[in-house]
């Protein structure tokens, strides 16, 4: 899920003509860096009028505690999923060539991490939201459309405004489900959950069930996915890994608005 929370408008009249966040280009990479530990990297394109708070969920294991996300630090490698595209580069040539409450006074605040040029924290549980900086939002909306988020666990990400390339947000949880790769793609961009979504998203992924580069002849895919032509050299932060295969999975249209597994 990409879920993007605003400030709501004061006024009807302001609520009417309220701008969405326009969002394009997605990125997203996932791969299984430890038995039970997956890896998650999330870029795009992003046009904002005002500050907004990006709410990644996770399907963390339960009970796992306030800890069990690490944050990534990428900020040193804002071009990687360009990196990863021109991996693929070879196959095209020869193919055509609701709101929240504020923070209780019971309760500590949940801890703010600077991760590069993002401030981010990661919220338990969803009932954990209100002990959150009151700078973040997540519209109720949300749980009742998808409500196998309730025993979720979440990234908040606090992005500026503007027009901006987004360099890549990235950690590593504890999953519920090590046999599959897991793709947050349901997406709410303004405020309400719909059915169906425009989606313009690459996922990346590596697996140890396909290892080798792609041939050229006959041309090479996997499971329906693309398989790159060349090697990643860099592991980015240990979030890939070299001289093994990248593969990926293109989703673009008007689909189905819902999260994507994809076997490890």
């Amino acid at each position: 899920m990409c879920c993007f929370s605003v400030t709501t408008p004061l006024g009807l009249f302001a609520r009417l003509f309220q701008r969405p966040v326009h969002v394009s280009a997605t990125n997203i990479l996932a791969r299984m860096v430890a038995p039970g530990v997956q890896a998650l990297a999330y870029g795009m394109n992003l046009e904002a009028r005002e500050p907004v708070a990006m709410v990644l969920p996770l399907p963390v294991v339960p009970g796992s505690g306030e800890d069990a996300v690490t944050f990534v630090d990428l900020s040193k490698e804002p071009q990687m999923f360009v990196h990863l595209a021109q991996l693929f580069e070879f196959a095209q040539v020869a193919a055509r060539k609701g709101g929240i409450s504020f923070p209780s006074r019971s309760a500590p605040t949940l801890v703010v991490h600077k991760v590069g040029a993002f401030v981010a924290s990661y919220v338990p549980t969803r009932a954990d939201f209100s002990r959150l900086d009151p700078r973040f939002r997540l519209p109720e909306v949300l749980f009742d459309a998808v409500p196998h988020y309730a025993d979720y666990g979440f990234a908040v990400f606090q992005l500026e405004p503007g027009k901006v390339t987004v360099h890549p947000m990235a950690m590593k949880f504890p999953t519920r489900d090590p046999a599959q790769l897991f793709f947050p793609t349901v997406h709410v961009h303004d405020g309400r959950f719909h059915p169906k979504a425009k989606f313009d998203h690459a996922l990346y992924y590596q697996t140890p069930r396909r290892t080798e580069v792609g041939e050229l002849i006959p041309f090479s895919g996997f499971e329906n996915d693309a398989v790159a032509w060349t090697m990643p050299t860099r592991s980015y932060e240990g979030l890939v890994v070299e001289k093994q295969a990248i593969l990926r999975r293109r989703l673009q249209g008007k689909l189905a608005n819902q999260d994507t597994w994809i076997a490890a």
